[in-house]
């Protein structure tokens, strides 16, 4: 099989090829499933050899935990983009773009898809948590430590603080509401009206005036084995 070695422009050849690999597979895992999809596929799929797949990544997890790694670095650049001004401008800005995202059908099809596998649903659950929510949650948890350090709101515990923050838009009633009416979903003022709200309760529940201050406790380590 012929390979295409000349890489994206601005990108080394070997990196647009790990590229092209993750992008066929992430198409791969959403149409097929996980069981269903084979390294044979995603090679036909990336138009490259199966022996160029095993020298980007050990086996299909990887494959998988990698896939899930990109999207998730780049819902994460777009989430924090262009973040400023109050802290109740910035957690709308955040909490907004957190929802539009998990609101989107590539995000929720990838979790129906972990769902709907019961023989590897736990183990792919933990790479898809390890890849996306908690890479996001640790982002939100810093750009707490940042208001908390600027005293623009008191967030004693900032990864507790983040984790319920991150569950006011993934508890959001839109996203069961997208099974069946993705327009009304994704409507604007559906979405703005919504993350005002819940960003005036976490606000409320963290008000900055009564700020005590002092250092905040250090990161909690994400591994706990």
């Amino acid at each position: 099989m012929t390979e295409n070695r000349q890489g994206r422009r601005g990108r080394p050849a070997n990196e647009a090829l790990g590229q092209t690999i993750l992008d066929a597979a992430s198409e791969l895992f959403v149409e097929l499933g996980f069981q269903a999809t084979t390294l044979d596929k995603v090679a036909q799929r990336a138009k490259i050899s199966k022996l160029s797949i095993y020298r980007h990544f050990e086996n299909k997890e990887a494959l998988f935990s990698a896939a899930m790694a990109a999207g998730c670095h780049e819902f994460a650049q777009a989430l924090f983009e262009g973040v400023d001004g109050s802290a109740e401008d910035q957690l709308i800005a955040v909490g907004s773009s957190l929802l539009r995202t998990l609101l989107k059908p590539e995000v929720r099809n990838v979790e129906a898809m972990i769902m709907a596998d019961t023989t590897n649903q736990k183990s792919l659950s933990k790479l898809h948590y390890e890849a996306r929510p908690a890479h996001i949650t640790a982002q939100i948890e810093a750009l707490l430590r940042q208001m908390h350090a600027k005293g623009l709101l008191n967030v004693p515990d900032p990864l507790q603080s983040a984790r319920l923050f991150a569950a006011l838009f993934k508890g959001s009633d839109l996203l069961m509401i997208a099974r069946f009416d993705q327009a009304r979903a994704e409507d604007d003022n559906e979405i703005e009206s919504y993350c005002r709200s819940a960003v005036a309760m976490f606000i409320a529940a963290h008000g900055g005036k009564d700020r005590v201050g002092g250092d905040l406790p250090a990161p909690r380590s994400k591994n706990k084995n």
